[in-house]
């Protein structure tokens, strides 16, 4: 008697799979970073035509020009156009690819942000005006004011950059001073933790009887805001160089300035660029205190100018103004630290 065994095919292997498409998660995200300012305008542009205003407006130059030719939607067109530029010009370009990723999104929240901004004030008449205009005022003083702004931004940018420039050499070279010589660093820390604490503002009456023009008080201000964490981080970053950095010199025959400019200062270097950025950012401050001392030019005087006849739209304008200005020289003082420390890129991250 046999016994046959019989199995039973298995119908799953039968069956062949049918194929699935497979969409990669981030294959169009290239594509929606790129087109993202361009769906960000159509929002805006959509809220500024669809909705009524609430909010009354003060008469100015853009009442005698349509709607469509008003400053911020001819903005927002040209976000549009910037969004449908990266999105095609990324195919043909892998460097302008990348840029897109990285700035479109900040390019639509920020379109985003002048949205609500405009929904807030004009449409919905939340906040009460004059203080709070909406984006279409702004944009439009800052169009009539272009050529006021222009020079006051010039004469802002000369008495920065003479008081930075004239804090920062004098801060470097105390610091050095007293973070490598003994002698100078006793006789100058206490000096220095007495004086240095002093805020610039509070010497405004003290600067002005030492001299009658303005442009040399506001110098003196700013180079003093600044000199005081220049010269405190230098100290620190030259005084803290390793002893094997300046053992190994002296080996090799090195003299003193030799191991002060080829090896204390380039190994205190990081230091130093703290001690600019931290002063830079104090000078900005300075700068509007200093161009309230009888200057007849500069952001600061303008902004102080338009508050008292309550043209707060050019207010607002001037601070644009002021925001891509520090952001500009913030950025090329970052551009210049990475140039100088290219050494210490795979040692630090930033």
């Amino acid at each position: 008697m046999s016994i046959v065994s019989s199995e039973e095919p298995d119908v799953a292997d039968e069956v062949e799979p049918v194929p699935t498409l497979v969409v990669a998660p981030g294959r169009f995200r290239p594509i929606l970073a790129a087109i993202s300012p361009t769906l960000a305008a159509v929002v805006g542009l959509t809220i500024h035509f669809a909705l009524a205003d609430a909010q009354l407006v003060s008469l100015s130059w853009v009442d005698k020009v349509p709607a469509w030719r008003h400053p911020y939607p001819l903005v927002l067109e040209l976000l549009a156009a910037l969004g449908l530029f990266l999105t095609l010009g990324q195919c043909a370009s892998r460097s302008l690819k990348s840029w897109a990723q990285q700035v479109a999104p900040i390019i639509a929240g920020a379109t985003l942000i002048m949205t609500v901004w405009e929904l807030i004030t004009l449409k919905l008449d939340w906040m009460p005006q004059p203080y709070f205009p909406g984006p279409d005022e702004v944009f439009a003083a800052l169009f009539e004011d272009r050529a006021m702004l222009a020079e006051s931004a010039w004469h802002s940018l000369r008495l920065l950059l003479c008081g930075y420039l004239a804090g920062a050499i004098a801060g470097i070279v105390s610091g050095v001073l007293m973070g490598w010589f003994r002698l100078a660093r006793y006789w100058g820390m206490p000096v220095l933790k007495f004086v240095g604490p002093i805020p610039a503002t509070a010497l405004v009456p003290l600067v002005m009887m030492i001299s009658r023009e303005s442009f040399v008080c506001g110098v003196v201000l700013i180079a003093y805001s600044v000199w005081f964490p220049v010269t405190m981080l230098t100290a620190s970053g030259v005084a803290n160089v390793r002893l094997s950095y300046l053992d190994v010199a002296r080996t090799l025959g090195a003299g003193r300035l030799y191991l002060i400019f080829r090896v204390a200062i380039p190994s205190a270097l990081p230091n130093i660029f703290i001690g600019l950025f931290i002063g830079l950012t104090v000078s900005f401050l300075t700068l509007m205190v200093a161009e309230t001392i009888g200057v007849k030019a500069g952001l600061g005087w303008y902004l102080l100018w338009q508050k008292g006849y309550a043209e707060y739209a050019k207010v607002y304008a001037s601070l644009i103004i002021m925001a891509a200005f520090f952001s500009t020289i913030m950025t090329l003082l970052f551009k210049f630290r990475d140039y100088v420390l290219k050494w210490q890129r795979g040692v630090i991250r930033w």
